[in-house]
């Protein structure tokens, strides 16, 4: 336990500059059993980053249900291939599992990233039954940054609508330590990928409750630094105030980097997170 103390202090110090240190996490980290790497790189766009990964349970059926799994790193950084140890997490719990790349600050600002969400989306309802996915059970899961990303194609429907999806699309949504309500940008990240956008307002998630999400699943931890938790109680309270379906959690001794890295093998003790989040999804 104390090495693993250890490692979750150094990742969080550093996972948020650059994610090497989530890289070296991800390449030895123990991983599940019961899943695997169905297919990499796939494109669902014309541009690098517009590419995804493919997780399935192993000895799946047709007909399960999906997750497309948006990572964060504050719209400037990250990676799909180090985030293998979440695919095979949510397929072993018999997920078909997707995550997706998208395109980043400086080469684009928003509302880019989020449109590139909504391609990928595109894509798994018209292709995850070839990998065994029912596209009718489809959700959505996201961590800072991806989180933010999850949130706006849910609350904000012209997104999914503008790639042909129905606003009946997604299932149901959970979002881990997002950034849903922060204006004024305040930080260097959000001021690069927002700070261009004729109107603020409409680039927060908060904004876009109106009483006709799909279930929403939202959580952070107590010890969040980096994103506040404010962000979580206050749309949990907005969506509630709305008449959507919401659940929300503050996990206790929790960081910022913590609330994914739980979802891993050696953290997951620290934290229910992955059974919170396959909990309620299984339940919508």
């Amino acid at each position: 336990m104390r090495l693993r103390a250890v490692l979750a202090l150094f990742l969080t110090a550093v996972c948020l500059d650059g994610c090497s240190a989530l890289t070296t996490f991800n390449t030895f980290t123990p991983t599940d059993p019961r899943a695997s790497l169905a297919k990499a790189d796939i494109a669902y766009g014309a541009q690098a980053r517009q590419r995804l990964d493919v997780y399935i349970p192993e000895g799946g059926l047709p007909g399960a249900p999906v997750v497309v799994f948006f990572y964060g790193g504050g719209w400037d950084s990250g990676r799909k291939d180090d985030y293998s140890f979440v695919g095979k997490a949510l397929a072993s719990r018999g997920f078909v599992t997707i995550i997706p790349d998208y395109r980043l600050v400086p080469a684009v600002r928003f509302p880019a990233f989020v449109e590139d969400g909504a391609q990928a989306v595109r894509w798994v309802h018209d292709h995850i039954a070839e990998f065994g996915g029912d596209p009718q059970r489809l959700y959505l899961l996201g961590h800072s940054a991806g989180a933010y990303n999850a949130m706006m194609l849910t609350l904000d429907a012209h997104f999914l609508a503008a790639a042909g999806l129905g606003a009946r699309a997604v299932r149901a949504t959970a979002g881990l330590s997002g950034p849903y309500d922060f204006l004024p940008l305040d930080v260097d990240e959000s001021k690069a990928a927002f700070g261009q956008a004729k109107n603020l307002a409409a680039t927060q998630p908060i904004n876009f409750v109106r009483g006709s999400a799909p279930p929403i699943f939202v959580a952070t931890g107590a010890d969040d630094s980096t994103v506040y938790p404010r962000n979580t109680t206050g749309l949990a309270a907005r969506l509630r105030a709305a008449g959507d379906e919401v659940e929300e959690k503050t996990y206790p001794d929790m960081d910022h980097a913590g609330m994914v890295l739980a979802l891993s093998r050696p953290f997951r003790g620290r934290a229910p997170v992955l059974e919170d989040v396959v909990r309620f999804f299984r339940a919508h």
